[in-house]
């Protein structure tokens, strides 16, 4: 019988003692996708969710997940012996049926840049040449020390990220959205609520006086964001590649390489 242990929002499977190079892998969601093909698995991936987009070659990969669910069938067709997915969005009961068929289902969720890390590592046994995820996990930690060094700032700027207009949402300090701009120098000033993503309204962000708005887009959305706010808010709207901004794999330093430079070109108050 198989014994479980969950670790630091990790499902963790007896890998240490059991796992083997996987030669047939499904990834349940974009940002698995990301890690999968970081850590060494990308020419073993047989089946990806929708919008797994990055690297390109994976969007030429056979999608047997998106919004609606989970093809079990073709699944189970396609004989991976690794299947990588995520408690936080993928339904329960088809995962469960695949677990139940003897295929191996492991649970990557990471909360934060640390378990990017993390994932990457508890990838490593599955991979042919786990090297290639040990050096991807001890990269992503040396340069996100290195940024956090360099944009350190005793006052940190105050910033508002903003997801949508009506109704307006934001990020706490339990998202790696937050994280990011703390990394970059910035204070979230919604770091205190009780939820992930709360709703807010225009005067509650006004009360905070944010210095700075971060949002996922591009200039259309930044125009949106200003039109938004013109006449109440002299805030610098800074947008960020959604991708790189939303997805928790490696490519969230993009975003904080994107970000962190603009942070500190503020000026201080």
């Amino acid at each position: 019988m198989r014994r479980f242990c969950l670790v630091s929002g990790f499902l963790m499977l007896p890998w240490v003692a059991a796992a083997a190079p996987a030669q047939r892998v499904i990834t349940l969601a974009p940002n698995l996708t990301e890690l999968a093909f970081a850590a060494g698995l990308g020419d073993k991936l047989v089946g990806v969710s929708a919008y797994s987009d990055y690297p390109p070659q994976a969007a030429k990969i056979e999608q047997v997940a998106n919004w609606q669910g989970i093809n079990v069938e073709r699944i189970v067709t396609l004989k991976p012996d690794l299947v990588l997915a995520w408690r936080g969005g993928n339904p329960q009961r088809p995962l469960e049926q695949l677990a139940s068929l003897g295929i191996n289902v492991v649970y990557l969720d990471p909360q934060n840049a640390a378990q990017i890390a993390q994932a990457l590592e508890q990838l490593a046994p599955y991979s042919a040449e786990p090297a290639t995820a040990q050096h991807a996990a001890t990269d992503f930690r040396q340069q996100w020390q290195a940024l956090k060094l360099k944009y350190h700032r005793e006052k940190p700027v105050p910033a508002f990220i903003q997801f949508g207009t009506q109704p307006l949402f934001t990020a706490s300090s339990a998202t790696m959205q937050s994280e990011v701009l703390e990394l970059c120098g910035a204070k979230n000033i919604f770091a205190d609520s009780r939820v992930p993503w709360p709703q807010v309204s225009r005067e509650q962000v006004l009360n905070r006086h944010p210095q700075v708005i971060v949002v996922a887009g591009g200039p259309s959305q930044k125009q949106v964001i200003e039109d938004y706010w013109r006449s109440l808010l002299s805030a610098q709207v800074i947008t960020l590649d959604p991708d790189w901004f939303s997805r928790a794999g490696p490519r969230i330093l993009l975003a904080a390489q994107q970000l962190c430079p603009r942070i500190a070109a503020l000026p201080q108050r």
